[in-house]
């Protein structure tokens, strides 16, 4: 079987980030049946949505990426509906809003896949992937099997899924939504969209979202902020001003520049309240000295 690759492929603009190098092989399948196929057929492989929040090395990466963002079909039958893992949220925010469908306006506002969003557990504003979500069709990556597991053997909590545990893939989920008022869930996904304006950078300014999770009971952002992360400096970087939890690309930043003030920030809050926070941006690709220092005080036990 054939599948789109581009090698030597500058991923760069692929990325929310606007950062990173040349990857020597990017796969782009465009249906199940492909995206099987090279995960039977490759042996090392990393596999991303849209780049919506991972930090990309500057250095590149000599492997091989998995793009699963031409995996576009998805079905709305009823209150079901099934997404392949390369849907993008946002559009199955409006497609369900259509529909007079809830559950979904939360992801009005992230640029990520239904893949990414599962493997995080995305949420916001009251809602979780895993809410509505019925069952997901898997790949086992050791005994090279479709599978399917329900709700409850997902593992979710927050910003976690089984997924995270590298033994399966995801190549598609089913939901069950549940039917509302069109004009409510309209005005609700007009809200996030203002939320998300109001305080967070949009991608005019690039970013990969969130840069730290939250720790329990508490808020990264609010921590971050008192920690005075906002005057700290940076090549090419910098906290935006709306909310401490964000890191803007500049101009022409560099993953090393990015990973410094992720480094900065994080020592302020342990400096200011002995809380170590968690980064949820993935750092991917070939590291740079420099870059196993910092990964090693940003992700220590957390990063691959």
């Amino acid at each position: 079987m054939q599948v789109e690759v581009k090698k030597d492929f500058e991923i760069k603009n692929m990325t929310t980030f606007k950062v990173g190098g040349k990857v020597k092989n990017v796969f782009l399948p465009k249906n199940q049946q492909e995206f099987v196929s090279l995960l039977n057929e490759l042996k090392d492989y990393i596999i991303l949505g849209n780049c919506s929040n991972v930090l990309i090395s500057s250095n590149g990466y000599s492997g091989n990426i998995i793009l699963t963002t031409e995996m576009r079909y998805y079905l709305i039958n009823g209150t079901k509906v099934y997404a392949s893992c390369g849907v993008k949220g946002p559009l199955l925010a409006q497609e369900t809003c259509r529909k007079s469908l809830t559950g979904f306006e939360f992801m009005i506002g992230f640029p990520g896949t239904i893949g990414g969003e599962i493997y995080m557990n995305a949420s916001a504003h009251g809602q979780a992937v895993s809410d509505n979500l019925v069952s997901c069709c898997l790949f086992n990556k050791k005994t090279k099997e479709i599978v399917y597991k329900n709700k409850s053997e997902m593992d979710f909590s927050y910003r976690h899924s089984l997924l995270q545990n590298n033994e399966y893939v995801l190549l598609g989920a089913e939901f069950e939504l549940k039917k509302a008022n069109h004009d409510d869930i309209k005005d609700l996904i007009h809200r996030n969209l203002a939320f998300r304006k109001n305080v967070q950078p949009t991608l005019v300014n690039p970013n990969a979202g969130s840069v730290f999770k939250n720790p329990e009971n508490d808020s990264a952002g609010r921590l971050l902020d008192k920690a005075g992360v906002k005057e700290l400096v940076c090549d090419n970087v910098k906290v935006w001003d709306k909310h401490a939890n964000f890191i803007v690309n500049t101009g022409c930043a560099t993953s090393e520049n990015i990973l410094e003030l992720m480094c900065k920030m994080k020592q302020a809050v342990k400096d200011t309240y002995t809380i170590d926070l968690t980064p949820e941006i993935i750092f991917v690709g070939d590291k740079t000295k420099k870059e196993e220092e910092l990964c090693k005080i940003l992700y220590q036990k957390t990063q691959k």
